[in-house]
């Protein structure tokens, strides 16, 4: 018998990975599995890709029946999850995917939310400095963003090198329709997005910003300001994430902004800086847990730039939460998880 986890919000698309990969887990027993909007509709029925689940009927949202649990996953939105957050017993474990204990500073999240901010968690990106140790001691962990991880594992290591300024940071970054959830909306039909970039959340407005300038002022200091700017792309899920900020040296070669990456990342089973140019794809990490990385110096912009790719649902969501329950758990970090995608 292996540890019991609950999912909470398990119709969605994060869920729905969270439940794929748990299936997968060597150490994992899948226990409650919630969804309000769904509850008493069997499990295959929204996620037909999950037959092992036959069996299965999502339930109502208890937070008695999910404190059972041996660690609870939280995929809701974020009102939900601040009450079911601050509802569960805090002797149990919680991952939280939402964005809803992300950010320390009240200011921050009122600028960018609706809801009352409840609080900050233990951020949950394990490859940062000194975040294992954090994330291992912890009974409340949150999850980073999907744009955010790419963003942060793409510069993080530059700026605490200081090879790049945080002062003028610029991101652009697209991702798959899976990103923008599973509510139906017409921006997202099949015959809007085919064939089509667009741009959203333009200007500051997208909800990871302060996410990224507190994790970068936090790992590398100074004052990060970043401009991102979000696109959809016409695929399912992954992230393409083009991130610049200037360098401190103009006449700083792409091999030493290389070398600062590959020291960061050594030895980690996640993160992967590519030979030299090879640029990251979306459908390289494709339903792994991995992030591919790729950097140049523009000396004519006095620049350096770093590309990042990953799957949203993956290490953007529910394979980074697996890959903090194992620490939380005291398994194996790797275990149930891949840095192997999937082609073609």
């Amino acid at each position: 018998m292996g540890l019991a986890v609950a999912v909470a919000g398990a119709s969605g698309y994060a869920g729905g990975e969270l439940l794929r990969l748990i299936g997968g887990h060597p150490d994992l027993e899948l226990g409650p599995v919630t969804a309000a909007g769904n509850a008493g509709a069997p499990v295959t029925e929204v996620h037909p890709h999950l037959p092992a689940l036959g069996d299965r009927t999502f339930e109502p949202l208890d937070p008695a029946q999910l404190a059972a649990a041996d660690l609870v996953f939280l995929a809701l939105p974020h009102g939900e999850s601040a009450t079911a957050g601050t509802t569960l017993p805090g002797d149990v474990p919680v991952v939280d995917l939402s964005a809803t204990f992300r950010l320390a500073d009240p200011g921050a999240w009122s600028a960018y939310y609706r809801t009352p901010h409840v609080g900050r968690w233990c951020y949950g990106l394990p490859e940062l400095p000194g975040a294992r140790d954090g994330i291992r001691g912890a009974k409340r962990v949150a999850a980073p963003g999907c744009y955010a991880t790419a963003a942060i594992l793409a510069l993080a290591p530059l700026l605490a090198a200081g090879l790049a300024a945080p002062g003028d940071i610029v991101i652009v970054a697209a991702s798959g329709t899976s990103g923008a959830g599973r509510a139906p909306s017409a921006a997202l039909l099949a015959t809007e997005v085919m064939g089509a970039m667009s741009a959203y959340g333009a200007g500051g407005t997208h909800r990871h910003t302060p996410e990224i300038e507190q994790a970068l002022r936090e790992t590398a200091g100074g004052q990060p300001v970043v401009s991102f700017t979000p696109m959809l792309a016409p695929m399912p899920r992954g992230i393409l994430a083009t991130c610049t900020a200037p360098l401190r040296d103009p006449g700083t070669p792409a091999s030493v902004l290389r070398d600062a990456l590959a020291a960061a990342y050594a030895g980690e089973p996640f993160v992967h800086l590519l030979p030299e140019e090879r640029w990251p794809t979306t459908a390289a990490t494709l339903g792994s847990n991995a992030v591919h990385l790729q950097a140049a110096a523009d000396s004519h912009a006095g620049r350096a730039v770093v590309v990042a790719a990953l799957d949203n649902l993956g290490k953007g969501a529910a394979g980074q939460a697996i890959q903090a329950a194992n620490l939380m758990l005291g398994l194996p970090e790797t275990a149930g998880l891949t840095a192997q995608g999937l082609a073609p």
